[in-house]
């Protein structure tokens, strides 16, 4: 068989483990954990449908190995329980079956731990944070020197957690070292002052981790494979930076088998969306760093950072820069990107949107969910996929965008006859102005992943074709997908139907017919979004928002990011737009006084109104229909597409 990417599908020996390929799902947590940091059924099912999808080493996340003074949250899984045993197992199990071995990241939150800010209230510790040495974090409260005495027990605790790994099945096990966690907080001049052996030079810096190595080692044998999760650079002021971490990879490369490198640390809040690139960074942007590991030492090297397309892949491998591709948001978009990628197709991937919806799911609701894939988070429901309709049904669909679509390709995959109906020219709703964005290539590449699905599912598809009361009676579908959208709203000022007011979509695809001062009216995701564009256009922006901050619909992570983005562009908050002038908007501040803002244009992004009067008049006209995406309530394509799927799913 001639494959496409034959360096990313060349099996590799880590210490005497056969890896099936060079594509490792990288470790993720899971915060629908139990409270005792157990695995429950669906997260046993989320990391073996990564298995079955192809990769060849499939990681869990955040696996504390001392939860008395490590947890920095108690949905981490607690090494140290004497009764977690069996969740392990049966995880190692669902991931064997999958045809991957199963890895587990051990890790202690070291100063992060303890912190009632950010959830560590284990009554063990007394609420206390240790690190490497004593500080005041900016909220105030105090991190403690770690005693060696305690330094030594956690060593011994690294020992024993990697020893529970391996009795319950376990392929190799990760030491993390990397992010701002226990090993790094030691590691960086930045936070260790100690004047004891376990502070000064480099080599006193690493005594901790080289300890706790040996301590792994001990326990579980010399022929079981070591990952070491480690950054290429912290990218703080004070940190260790790239020359220090080759050197310290050197010392440490007769302890471990394989180097993982990442990037990146807890210092800086921003810093989360470089460890985790967000769309406004280039995919593999980290790689670089892996790559200079790698010249300095013999042991396989990884590399990690939005990676999600195997010709890159193919080309970091080839080129030596890799010797392994760690993905994670990559496989949970598409868990079965090793198979496609294996077969050639790839085309036929969904993208990662870098839109950080997984880790936000995580994070806000305590499980994960992400926008292009439905599934995740919900495997154990879908692995009793259900069987072809018994009866095959009609089904109309009204509207081309990313719900309608999706209800197009999964009715059609069950076996029935599906009409596909949008007004337009051309699929793809309210999505179609990703091609005009740079940044949004990532949204842009789903677009035309799901517009080949549809097209490709076998249903009938109208263009230029409204669905009317009069076409539902004429068709007499069994089922009407209604999935029509929204429309901008227009906020009730005088001067709004001025033609210097335009939409986003409008200003994107058309930016020169645009002056040079723009006013964004509205700072939610769309108004902050075609603000940096416009910014990036050399325009001059500013966004005008009646709240009192920005993208406030939109989780943390992405709201990082664009945080980032969004510092050299000024933005009036509290503020309320009171009318288009000739030269301007004027609006009233958060102090009642009235001011004006110059701009040749308006870009209107004051939100989105579902299309009530035509969703009503197309209900009841079936025996089953369903009213999915924007036109139902408009949110963000997460909603959308889960919408679709689910009410495809069982009819």
């Amino acid at each position: 068989m001639q494959l496409q990417y034959p360096h990313l599908f060349t099996p590799l020996q880590v210490g005497n483990l056969y890896i099936k390929n060079r594509i490792f799902a990288a470790p993720t947590g899971m915060m629908s954990l139990t409270p005792q940091g157990h695995l429950t059924d669906d997260n046993m099912a989320y990391y073996g449908r990564k298995a079955a999808g192809g990769a060849a080493v499939v990681t869990l996340g955040e696996s504390i190995v001392d939860t008395a003074t490590g947890r920095s949250h108690d949905r981490q899984v607690a090494m140290d329980d004497p009764h977690i045993l069996p969740c392990l197992s049966r995880t190692v199990d669902a991931i064997n079956r999958g045809g991957a071995i199963a890895n587990i990241e051990l890790s202690h939150g070291g100063m992060y731990a303890g912190l009632s800010s950010i959830g560590g209230t284990d009554t063990a510790s007394k609420g206390k944070a240790y690190g490497a040495s004593d500080l005041t974090m900016p909220t105030g409260e105090q991190v403690h020197e770690m005693p060696q005495d305690m330094i030594y027990r956690i060593v011994e605790s690294w020992g024993k957690a990697a020893g529970v790994a391996k009795q319950a099945g376990f392929g190799l096990v990760m030491v993390h070292a990397a992010h701002g966690w226990l090993f790094n907080q030691f590691l960086s001049p930045k936070y260790n002052h100690r004047k004891d052996e376990f502070g000064g030079s480099l080599e006193n810096r690493a005594r901790f981790l080289m300890l706790a190595l040996d301590a792994v080692r001990k326990r579980i044998g010399r022929n079981f494979p070591i990952e070491l999760r480690l950054n290429g650079d912290d990218f703080v002021e004070g940190g260790m930076h790239l020359e220090e971490y080759k050197e310290l990879a050197l010392m440490l490369e007769d302890k471990v088998d394989l180097f993982h490198i990442s990037c990146g640390s807890h210092d800086d809040e921003g810093l989360f969306v470089r460890t985790h690139p967000s769309m406004f960074l280039p995919h593999g942007c980290n790689v670089y760093l892996a790559a200079e590991i790698k010249k300095v030492v013999k042991k396989p090297v990884a590399c990690v950072g939005a990676l999600d397309d195997p010709a890159q892949c193919e080309e970091i491998i080839a080129s030596g820069q890799a010797d392994i591709v760690e993905i994670a948001r990559g496989l949970i978009a598409d868990p079965d990107f090793p198979k496609k990628a294996y077969a050639g197709k790839k085309e036929e991937i969904t993208p990662c949107l870098r839109c950080f919806v997984c880790l936000g799911g995580n994070t806000e609701r305590n499980h994960i969910r992400c926008t292009v894939n439905p599934v995740i988070g919900h495997e154990l429901f879908n692995q009793c996929l259900p069987a072809p309709a018994v009866r095959r049904k009609k089904v109309l669909i009204a509207g081309g965008g990313p719900a309608g679509m999706e209800a197009a390709v999964t009715a059609a995959a069950r076996g029935h006859q599906v009409i596909l109906c949008e007004a337009s020219d051309a699929l793809g709703g309210a999505i179609r102005h990703a091609a005009f964005v740079d940044f949004k290539a990532d949204l842009n590449a789903y677009l035309e992943c799901i517009k080949r699905r549809a097209m490709n599912c076998g249903a009938e598809l109208r263009l230029n074709t409204t669905v009317t009361k009069e076409l539902v009676l004429q068709e007499n579908p069994d089922v009407l997908v209604i999935a029509i959208g929204a429309v901008p709203f227009l906020p009730p000022i005088p001067g709004i139907d001025s033609p210097k007011v335009l939409q986003a979509p409008q200003a994107e695809e058309h930016p020169e017919t645009l002056g040079q001062r723009i006013v964004v009216l509205g700072g939610g995701l769309v108004g902050c979004e075609v603000a940096i564009n416009l910014r990036n256009m050399g325009k001059q922006v500013c966004i005008v928002e009646m709240m009192d901050g920005l993208a406030k619909e939109v989780n943390e992570f992405h709201r990082m990011a664009l945080e980032q983005q969004l510092k050299d562009i000024p933005a009036y908050l509290n503020t309320a737009a009171c009318a288009v002038t000739e030269t301007g908007l004027r609006c009233k501040g958060p102090d009642g006084q009235e001011m004006e803002l110059p701009a040749d244009q308006i870009i209107c992004a004051a939100g989105l109104r579902p299309r009530r009067d035509e969703t009503n008049e197309l209900v009841n006209l079936t025996p089953e229909y369903f009213v999915v995406g924007d036109c139902k309530a408009p949110r963000q394509i997460t909603q959308a597409m889960s919408e679709a799927y689910y009410a495809m799913r069982d009819i």
